[in-house]
């Protein structure tokens, strides 16, 4: 078999060979450590995309090396009809550091939102006459299954892949009218990001949240809260839904959880644990290589406190932001620990993803005028300060 080396064989190659679904910069991706990659060219990188807010300990930390090569020496896969040791260690890690009784492994964030989905609608099933529908919001995201992006509000996906699977309601953000008019006695719950990341970093209130809660109690349903990006620490708690006060009934994880190994899960109370054997599973659901490198990853981040520094680092760069807001006309600056975003004062959002890539700093336009900035946990001062560097030379150049 022939080995393929050198970028632009590389390139060639995979412009043959891998199917289009998105557009992709004319480089290789080789190597990382920490805040930084590397392509096949040996140009390096500072990374504030973090794999779309994956890479929790940065790239290839030596935590997750050292659990992926003791795992794999012992038990790589066991099938998910067996318990394995690594996954009851991890499930009573998690256990532990949250609100939630019960966990199921699965390994990605649609995944895990198709879990919340399914336990949402068998208890609507069993405990509330039948009742299947799920309010979620407009401009969410939950994933690229068609149940998840049925869930989601991404207009640009209403007439996608039709027909989607029923049962969805959309309703804006932070409008409490329009969740009590959606509700019906076909509604079993409510679905939400504390803080919509693909949306463009947009926090649902306070007092909003905590009125769900009551409504979701008044009304017998679910409360569901899709941390797929806001846990494991990015918000600078370990779940968002500390900061509110408010425990959901149903919440899931998935990107940090794994420092970039695919990983995800579904927890919530024991009161809803209802599904019967064969209602849920999956092949690689709780596969020891999977959970040693989750309880490697949070344990890192619960020991090194590495949620305070999210708090701390994300602070850094609003306060930073905010002493360049007005010379580049920069507007709504937001954010909660290291998920932060920001407008730009016109449409040029992918210009300035572009140049700062060429001048080798790693960011992130979810919308055309917006700006996201999702670093590792692990980040430092002098690392947002080198990342400001390139960011304002970009933005003088492009608006100066």
């Amino acid at each position: 078999m022939e080995y393929i080396d050198g970028t632009e064989a590389l390139l060639e190659e995979a412009k043959k060979s891998i199917l289009y679904v998105t557009e992709r910069p004319a480089i290789v991706m080789e190597k990382g450590k920490g805040m930084y990659l590397w392509d096949t060219d040996g140009k390096k990188y500072l990374d504030f995309i973090g794999g779309w807010a994956v890479t929790s300990l940065g790239h290839c930390p030596d935590v997750m090396i050292k659990a992926l090569q003791e795992q794999a020496s012992e038990l790589i896969n066991a099938s998910p009809a067996f318990y394995n040791k690594p996954m009851i260690q991890f499930a009573k890690l998690l256990m532990d550091y949250s609100c939630f009784d019960r966990v199921f492994f699965s390994n990605s964030g649609s995944e895990a939102n198709e879990s919340a989905i399914k336990l949402a609608r068998k208890y609507g099933e069993k405990y509330l006459n039948g009742a299947y529908e799920i309010i979620t919001f407009v401009n969410s995201f939950h994933g690229r299954t068609l149940a998840a992006m049925s869930a989601s509000g991404k207009s640009y996906w209403s007439k996608l892949f039709e027909p989607k699977v029923k049962g969805f309601k959309h309703v804006p953000i932070n409008d409490m009218d329009a969740i009590i008019d959606a509700i019906t006695p076909d509604t079993c719950a409510i679905m939400m990001e504390p803080i919509q990341g693909e949306g463009g970093v947009y926090a649902l209130d306070q007092s909003y949240i905590e009125a769900i809660r009551k409504l979701c109690d008044e009304k017998g349903i679910l409360l569901i809260f899709d941390e797929v990006q806001t846990g494991i620490g990015r918000t600078g708690k370990l779940f968002a839904y500390e900061h509110y006060q408010v425990e959901p009934d149903i919440m899931t994880l998935a990107k940090g959880i794994g420092g970039g190994f695919p990983l995800s899960a579904m927890l919530t109370k024991e009161k809803y644990n209802v599904f019967d054997a064969g209602d849920q599973g999956g092949t690689y659901s709780g596969q020891p290589l999977a959970m040693k490198v989750g309880y490697a990853v949070v344990s890192e981040i619960i020991e090194k406190d590495l949620c305070c520094n999210a708090q701390v680092q994300g602070e850094y760069i609003i306060s930073r932001l905010d002493t360049i807001k007005n010379k580049y006309g920069l507007k709504a600056i937001r954010g909660q620990g290291l998920l932060i975003g920001f407008d730009l004062p016109s449409e040029k959002g992918k210009e300035i993803v572009a140049k700062c890539m060429e001048k080798g700093l790693l960011i992130n336009s979810p919308q055309p005028a917006t700006i996201r900035l999702m670093p590792a946990l692990i980040v430092t001062k002098e690392e947002i300060d080198e990342m400001f560097g390139i960011l304002i030379d970009v933005m003088e150049a492009v608006m100066g």
